[in-house]
């Protein structure tokens, strides 16, 4: 086994501007987690070349990555994110296939809570339509969440915002949800187990 397969994400990156090579490392490591997001959000048929392009970026833009944090991953899926921009139009495609499936994960608690199965498909489609019309910035915000699987602190360095304006955008996607969906707003926010903040670094 190679050094580069028992280093953290932060010390590949780190030898790879004299060894570039090790950056192979992060491919193998992250790739199927880049490819992933990008099916969900584009389909399977541009995904490919959103992760090819993703770690090209990546690679050129080594250089300046913050080596005081250990894991890559919300920089991959937030170059990722910002390449999917340039997607809009294939997204709006998909998204109006793949957002009742969204909808209804996001919202199985509050469809249970509700004890109304038999209106379930009802409210999914209220939850598709909330869905659709988050502005980009809340939608990027809230597909990190549920598609990257990143807690705040990594959907913060993904979108290289404060972590309270991702807090204040998964509130305000929620909140828009529960509405949606007919439930309280009064529930407080929660993480629902994701890592701490402080683990994204060193």
């Amino acid at each position: 086994m190679s050094n580069t397969d028992v280093s953290t994400d932060n010390e590949v990156i780190e030898r790879s501007a004299g060894e570039p090579g090790a950056f192979a490392t992060l491919y193998d490591r992250h790739a199927r987690a880049i490819y992933r997001y990008a099916a969900q959000r584009i389909g399977d048929d541009r995904a490919e070349d959103v992760l090819s392009e993703t770690f090209l970026v990546a690679f050129e833009k080594r250089a300046v990555y913050d080596l005081a944090v250990v894991d890559a991953r919300p920089w991959l899926l937030g170059i990722a994110t910002r390449l999917l921009r340039k997607h809009v139009r294939v997204e709006a495609r998909a998204w109006k296939g793949m957002v009742a499936d969204l909808a209804a994960r996001l919202a199985t608690d509050q469809i249970d809570q509700a004890g109304a199965r038999v209106d379930a498909a009802r409210r999914v489609r209220k939850l598709a339509g909330a869905l659709r019309g988050l502005s980009p910035a809340d939608r990027d915000t809230l597909l990190l969440y549920a598609w990257g699987d990143l807690d705040y602190a990594g959907i913060a360095d993904a979108l290289e915002v404060p972590i309270g304006t991702v807090r204040s955008r998964l509130n305000r996607a929620r909140r828009l949800l529960r509405n949606a969906a007919g439930t309280s707003d009064t529930e407080q926010e929660t993480e629902h187990g994701r890592t701490d903040p402080a683990a994204q670094h060193a």
